[in-house]
């Protein structure tokens, strides 16, 4: 069956503050609305009900946005009636009627009451009320509500079209939404899950929260694995960590072959796929032979953080026979967060041996892995 969408948005929201509607307003990186109209892409009809003098202000500040294609009506003095004018438009089997200040609707909620009309006249979210309540006035309780079988009503609410038509063509008194449009009309409604994310931004304050919910839900987070080997060669000392570990051998690289360092290096270049040390830094090119790796370890941070990410956490395993690693690895794991910026507690070094078992376990040289975890800003 198809299925329509109407969001009504031709209200003008003034206890949200701002010189625009709240609708209009932006959240994060979009305007409220466009957030709205971005979570119904799947619809076969998204019909979007704005104020008759609101036209250029969808144009300016939403349009831009959309990647689907609306239809867009010129609403009423009322809620009631601007879904009426939308419900003139729908040619689908389904409709869903949704606030367009509701811009953090999960695609759950619509999924369950999409799939509740196909064995319901009508179905809409909710969520239990857990808090008690109270009847006041004047700033006093006079009452408390007994809040068993008690609801917070969401919205989409659905509804076979032809059924939600015509309860509205009956319709006599105000209605504070569509489901008490659809019971005045003696039609039965089952409740689906809401959520609480799904909130309607109506004060100053709701903006706010309606940021840290997209922030949470939209955190983008990068693991990277690096790894790197190095054979020992003729020297009295090794690089790890950017510290200078006596040894009865040296590492053979092109730069001071640090192992541990290279490793995680590419981690954090792994996190942002974006190739590994040799591609920004070529062996060939002479201008890195005996180079200090922090200046590797110094510019994947920094590239990192260029891209709106905060390094979050590295664990490094240095895997050898010898040197002994447990002596020094506090002084590592402080070094490496000094060179990263970040807090010692979100940087691990740690060692392990190969049981005398391949090239590590002969001593012939050191390998090391890295895990680096990256978190948008």
């Amino acid at each position: 069956m198809t299925t329509a969408v109407i969001i009504v948005a031709a209200g003008k929201g003034m206890r949200a503050g701002g010189e625009l509607p709240k609708q209009y307003q932006m959240l994060a990186d979009r305007p409220v609305l466009a957030h709205t109209v971005s979570r119904f892409a799947n619809m076969d009809q998204i019909v979007v009900v704005i104020g008759e003098t609101d036209f250029d202000l969808f144009d300016m500040h939403v349009t831009p946005h959309l990647t689907n294609k609306v239809e867009l009506v010129s609403g009423g003095a009322t809620r009631s009636a601007s879904v009426m004018a939308g419900l003139s438009v729908v040619n689908a089997q389904n409709v869903l009627i949704h606030d367009g200040a509701r811009p953090l609707v999960q695609s759950g909620v619509i999924k369950d009451v999409t799939d509740a009309l196909k064995t319901n006249q009508a179905a809409a979210p909710a969520v239990a009320v857990t808090d008690s309540m109270w009847m006041g006035q004047a700033g006093q309780v006079y009452d408390i509500v007994n809040r068993e079988n008690t609801y917070s009503a969401q919205t989409p609410q659905g509804f076979h079209t032809q059924i939600i038509r015509q309860a509205y063509d009956a319709l006599t008194t105000a209605a504070t939404d569509d489901v008490s449009v659809a019971r005045a009309a003696g039609i039965k409604v089952a409740i689906t899950q809401g959520h609480n994310d799904n909130l309607k931004i109506t004060l100053p304050e709701d903006f706010a929260r309606a940021e840290r919910i997209l922030k949470d839900t939209n955190m983008d987070v990068r693991v990277g694995n690096g790894y790197d080997v190095h054979a020992f060669c003729e020297g009295d000392h090794v690089i790890l960590c950017g510290l200078k570990i006596p040894h009865t051998a040296a590492l053979l690289g092109h730069s001071d072959a640090d192992v541990a360092m290279h490793a995680a290096t590419d981690a954090i270049y792994g996190a942002l796929a974006d190739g590994d040390i040799g591609q920004h830094f070529p062996p060939s090119d002479p201008q890195w032979k005996g180079a200090a790796s922090d200046i590797f370890l110094r510019h994947a941070a920094k590239l990192a953080k260029s891209r709106g990410f905060t390094l979050t956490h590295v664990d490094c395993t240095i895997i050898c026979e010898m040197p002994k690693i447990g002596p020094h690895a506090a002084s590592m794991k402080t070094h490496m967060a000094e060179l990263l910026e970040i807090s010692a507690d979100r940087v691990s070094i740690k060692a392990t041996t190969s049981e005398k078992l391949g090239f590590t376990g002969r001593g012939e040289g050191i390998a090391a892995q890295a895990t680096a975890t990256l978190v948008k800003s």
